[in-house]
């Protein structure tokens, strides 16, 4: 059985939002908390773009559709709630993002595991919802949907394994098998028989269908009544009014059969819409569209007992087969119209599809359903994965090799593109300076056989480095697409900074003296233009650039004097932020932290600057107690605590470019200071990377060089994109820099390989 669930955090649409999604929702949450005693369900309700509604209590946490911050609070509230199960509603419009995708960084965040309903499953879905679908397929422990026909697309179109979807029917209420003609006099129905289609009227519908089968059913039964229950779609309603209800209405009046169709326009509420339904004597679906896995509508006829006639779309296919209802061809108003007036001439055979449909709609009840449901989460709570214990002792004195391979898998002879997806380079996002830069950077840590390698790239990454200046603005641009052409004429400054950075480097690290030659002559160029800046990192990083050239030319005045300004600024912002538990440069942290310290340290030493020492070391001290857990391993700030002032860090998701940065500023701070206590951080940085984190899986591979983007709530991100593997082997050239000041032997090599 497993142990129960006492807490489900669900997210979806919920009422007063106006949708079937909406409606499940709300069935679902009261039939898991009927059925378990004790019991919380919390719903996290989607909302759409400029509407807000007034929500009951049940919905703890509302999320804007196309606000990313909203998606990231709500996975820090589920975190902090004590969820043991994440339910999404999943349908792929009500989320923001391409095709749906920022529900995405949600569900990357939140610990529990995860169970998703898909409301939509598409046989031929766009290259958004394809990775939309397969994400969430790797993400979630389950996958639910409502008919076997979903469970196939799943398996054949998206590669799901079949062990990982569950089919749990649409849920219908459990109610007595009503006989139409009692509860006729309540609508005003006495006397007709009542053909009826509920739901939010839309062209997709199929409604002139069966308007223009009416003359025929009339002719042969006078007393039929087709009654069209339900609002028009908002979204329709928007565009265009109620022009199509209008054109339904003379459709009608066309065809001679106004008094024999009756418009009931409103959303109806629950009950209400079940007595209507059981005032049918045939209950009518004619949808235009094959592809509906589900239809809430359909379970409902089918479950208080009522014969359809329908269209063979996917759903009613499998809800109608062995004699529950009739199929018709699409659009087929004549087919509609023979199919109904044999029901309505035949007693009998109605009496018998009522009582076969009541039956079948016994197990599809919504205790039924919460039934399936809690049955599902006992078992994604118990394969949950257990948390490897914190990498130790064969990983302390481990160092990998540098080496090349997924730099260059992710290069071309253009540049390094930005991202990938898992390990293949995804050319729709183009190419950066930051990566380039990050990489011209690398190529100088390298030595060895891969020396000549290195300086090969180097040169495609300074010639990226250059193109990307743009002299008339006095900035670099940063975003290039794959094609080459630049998406901006200038970046950010941060972009600015690290680009500087890179520049400084080459200048005074590069093999070769041309290399040397060409970076100190743009560094003339874009150094003046660094006092510009307004952005803090900006200034630590031109100020690392800026400190590489005096380390290689002691006394160049340039870097000399940018060193110094940008060293008196980064001062100031420290002393306007800091507080007595504050020791920071702002008043939130965010990506990269440790090169703001890392900064200072280096200034402080090659100035003669012992106040700005003194900041360096301060700051570290305190960024040291941030990024150590309780356990004593490093933690980088995750990306969930930027923009929050004076506020704990969260800790995720984690990136690789943080431990990077702890490393460089461990070195910087050794060389200053002498303290063996720098060493000891640098290590437990590098450890983050062999497995010793919050996850305690391996974000890279000291095999092959390559790294993860990221450590999620209970996994890495299997993505490995440019930043990434450069953070690592930037991580591993410094080790090796940190190990040899040490004195300490360096293990190089290890079996260990990324996590697949």
């Amino acid at each position: 059985m497993g142990k129960p669930v006492r807490r489900v955090a669900m997210i979806g649409n919920f009422p007063p939002r106006l949708c079937g999604i909406a409606t499940f929702t709300f069935d679902v949450r009261n039939a898991l908390t009927a059925a378990a005693q004790g019991a919380a369900v919390d719903v996290y309700a989607m909302d759409e773009p400029s509407v807000g509604h007034a929500y009951p209590p049940a919905v703890v946490c509302t999320i804007r559709q196309d606000e990313a911050a909203d998606y990231l609070a709500a996975a820090r509230r589920i975190n902090e709630s004590g969820a043991e199960i994440v339910l999404v509603q999943h349908e792929y419009g009500i989320f923001g993002g391409a095709s749906g995708a920022l529900l995405l960084r949600l569900l990357d965040r939140v610990t529990a595991p995860v169970v998703v309903t898909l409301h939509t499953v598409l046989e031929q879905p766009n290259s958004d919802q394809h990775a939309v679908i397969e994400a969430l397929a790797a993400m979630a422990s389950r996958l639910i949907v409502m008919a076997e026909k979903g469970r196939e697309i799943l398996i054949r179109v998206h590669g799901v394994a079949p062990e990982k979807i569950v089919v749990i029917p649409h849920g219908v209420p459990d109610r007595p098998l009503a006989d139409p003609d009692l509860v006729k006099p309540r609508f005003g129905f006495d006397g007709r028989r009542v053909l009826m289609t509920f739901g939010l009227l839309s062209p997709n519908k199929g409604i002139e269908t069966m308007i223009r089968a009416m003359p025929r059913i009339v002719a042969a039964d006078p007393r039929a009544l087709y009654v069209v229950l339900g609002a028009t779609h908002p979204h329709l309603v928007a565009h265009e009014g109620e022009a199509y209800r209008d054109s339904l209405i003379a459709l009608a009046a066309e065809l001679g059969v106004s008094d024999h169709v009756r418009f009931i326009d409103g959303f109806m509420e629950q009950q209400r819409l079940l007595d209507y339904i059981e005032a049918a004597d045939i209950y009518v679906t004619p949808y235009l569209n094959e592809a509906q896995i589900t239809s809430g509508t359909l379970s409902y006829a089918v479950g208080l007992g009522k014969p359809v006639v329908s269209t063979p779309y996917w759903h009613a296919s499998e809800l109608l087969a062995g004699g529950v209802g009739t199929l018709v061809g699409f659009g087929d108003s004549e087919g509609f119209a023979a199919a109904i007036c044999a029901l309505l001439a035949s007693e009998g055979k109605m009496a018998e599809m009522r009582d076969r449909a009541w039956n079948i709609g016994r197990g599809m009840t919504w205790e039924q359903l919460a039934q399936g449901y809690y049955s599902v989460f006992r078992s994604a709570v118990a394969e949950r994965p257990v948390r490897l214990p914190v990498a130790g002792s064969q990983a302390d004195d481990t160092i990998a090799s540098l080496r090349l391979d997924g730099v260059e898998r992710m290069s071309d002879s253009t540049g390094m593109l930005q991202h990938s997806i898992y390990s293949i380079p995804d050319r729709d996002h183009g190419y950066c300076v930051d990566d380039n830069a990050r990489a011209l950077i690398l190529m100088h840590r390298i030595e060895g056989p891969l020396a000549p390698r290195a300086d090969e790239l180097a040169r495609i990454y300074a010639s990226f480095v250059q193109h990307a200046w743009n002299g008339e603005k006095g900035r670099f641009r940063n975003f290039m697409d794959f094609s080459r052409r630049w998406l901006e004429e200038a970046g950010s400054e941060d972009s600015f900074g690290r680009s500087l950075w890179s520049i400084g480097v080459t200048a005074g690290s590069a093999r070769r003296n041309d290399l040397r030659r060409w970076a100190l002559h743009l560094f003339d160029q874009v150094a003046p233009r660094t006092l510009a800046l307004g952005s803090p990192r900006a200034w630590a990083f031109a100020m690392l650039g800026a400190a590489a050239v005096l380390e290689a030319r002691p006394g160049q005045s340039l870097a000399t004097s940018l060193l110094a300004e940008l060293t008196a600024r980064l001062r100031k912002r420290l002393a306007d932020s800091r507080r007595p538990d504050w020791v920071w440069f702002e008043s939130v942290l965010s990506y990269d932290n440790a090169r703001l310290s890392e900064a200072l340290i280096v200034a402080g030493r090659l100035l003669g600057d012992a106040d700005a020492l003194a900041d360096g070391i301060a700051t570290l001290e305190w960024l040291d107690g941030v990024q150590t857990s309780e356990d004593g391993h490093f933690r980088a700030v995750g990306t969930e605590s930027f923009g929050l002032p004076y506020s704990a860090p969260s800790r995720y998701d984690q990136q690789p470019l943080e431990a990077w940065a702890t490393i460089d500023v461990a070195i910087a701070a050794h060389v200053a200071t002498r303290d063996a206590r720098w060493i000891d951080m640098g290590w437990r940085a590098y450890r983050w990377y062999l497995g010793a984190n919050d996850v305690g899986v391996p974000v890279a591979s000291v095999s092959d060089g390559d790294c993860y983007d990221g450590l999620m709530a209970d996994r890495a991100n299997l993505n490995r994109g440019a930043e990434s593997v450069l953070s690592f082997q930037l991580a591993t050239s410094a080790m090796e820099r940190l190990a040899n000041r040490a004195g300490q032997s360096i293990s190089c090599e290890s079996s260990e390989a990324l996590v697949s």
